[in-house]
């Protein structure tokens, strides 16, 4: 055979291999372009489906497995749409007469305290502000018309963004009741995957546990301790009439979610309360916004890592590094990648001392 002959051999043998994978390279490409859009979507149904499984396991008791994903979906929908719907049309009803109010003057802001003066640096300008927008509303909004207008448009963002957040949950939440219809099939597909990934069915099915006790752990552990905590400040400030109490709930559950303490919502009304109220129920409603407070501090070791493998402050970790990378959604990703990438660790570190054979001991002489 000629060197010609070996060369058109050899270069056609390496045709038949590169061009397979380079097809193959380009599907991937194009899979996973089109498949961009939706990750969050994807995450969020994964997220859903994985909390929501017990739930669905307990309704096939009582009904088929269609029914209970159905009824899960439709009552997480109700959950999600009916607070946002009768929150959109307070808003929707009250906004114009509020706006009416402020440009016809109309509208009455109670006096700053005497003692706001006194803080250092922001007590006098405040004092200023507060004063005139109580005395003078027309020319209060005159004059800080830029800085109202800006905040009047990121309002109306604000707006527009939770209107599509809300439509993205109801959306993961009829994609993760579908998924539950399916759980059996899902759950041997991810299974096989995982098998796949790690060499062995029973690493697989092991990576699979850590993995859904990571997002249950966090969903409970972070998500439900904060909405307790949100509804205890709410109870506070609706009982002594906090303004826009519903508002500063809302921003409450979203602090604890993030992991922010939420000083933030109850020092301003603790202040106001300060202002208006009486000292006993000023007093009072201190306390309660303390232990409100506080409570997370009780349920998170309660919650988080209750059952895992996984110690509580490498979840906690992980929520938090994961929503500053990768934003709400961070919270179950952040975790999860924390999760397995601890017990990887573990057992890479465990694996010397269970592969290390012993030498045989030599005779001792007699």
């Amino acid at each position: 055979m000629t060197d010609t002959a070996i060369t058109r051999l050899t270069t056609g043998r390496v045709v038949d291999i590169v061009l397979p994978l380079l097809l193959l390279a380009v599907l991937i490409a194009l899979c996973v372009q089109l498949l961009v859009p939706f990750v969050g979507l994807l995450i969020w149904t994964i997220i859903f489906a994985v909390c929501f499984y017990p739930v669905h396991r307990r309704l096939k008791k009582s009904m088929s497995n269609r029914m209970s994903a159905i009824v899960i979906g439709v009552g997480l929908s109700a959950l999600v749409l009916v607070p946002t719907t009768i929150a959109a049309i307070s808003a929707a009803g009250s906004i114009p007469k509020v706006v009416a109010a402020i440009q016809t003057g109309d509208q009455q802001i109670p006096p700053p305290p005497e003692r706001l003066q006194g803080l250092p640096v922001v007590g006098a300008p405040a004092h200023a502000a507060w004063t005139q927008a109580a005395t003078d509303m027309p020319a209060f909004a005159q004059k800080y018309k830029p800085q109202l207008a800006t905040f009047a448009k990121g309002l109306v963002s604000f707006a527009g963004s939770l209107f599509v957040t809300v439509l993205a949950i109801v959306a993961a939440v009829v994609f993760a009741a579908i998924t539950l219809a399916y759980s059996e099939s899902a759950r041997a597909f991810i299974s096989s995957i995982l098998a796949r990934i790690t060499g062995s069915r029973e690493c697989g099915e092991h990576y699979m546990d850590v993995i859904g006790a990571t997002i249950k752990s966090v969903a409970n552990g972070v998500i439900g301790v904060a909405f307790v905590q949100a509804l205890l400040c709410g109870i506070g400030f609706f009982a002594v009439g906090v303004p826009g109490a519903g508002l500063l709930s809302i921003v409450a559950m979203a602090l604890g979610v993030v992991q922010v303490p939420v000083v933030l919502v109850t020092l301003p009304a603790i202040v106001w309360a300060f202002s208006t109220q009486t000292s006993t129920v000023a007093i009072i409603f201190t306390v309660w916004s303390v232990v409100a407070g506080l409570s997370d501090a009780v349920l998170k070791p309660m919650m988080i890592g209750h059952g895992l493998e996984v110690p509580m402050p490498v979840i906690l970790l992980g929520v938090i590094g994961g929503v500053m990378a990768y934003g709400l959604v961070g919270l179950f990703i952040g975790a999860v990648l924390l999760a397995v990438g601890y017990v990887l660790f573990r057992e890479w570190l465990d694996a010397p001392g269970k592969n290390v054979t012993q030498l045989p001991r030599k005779p001792r002489a007699a």
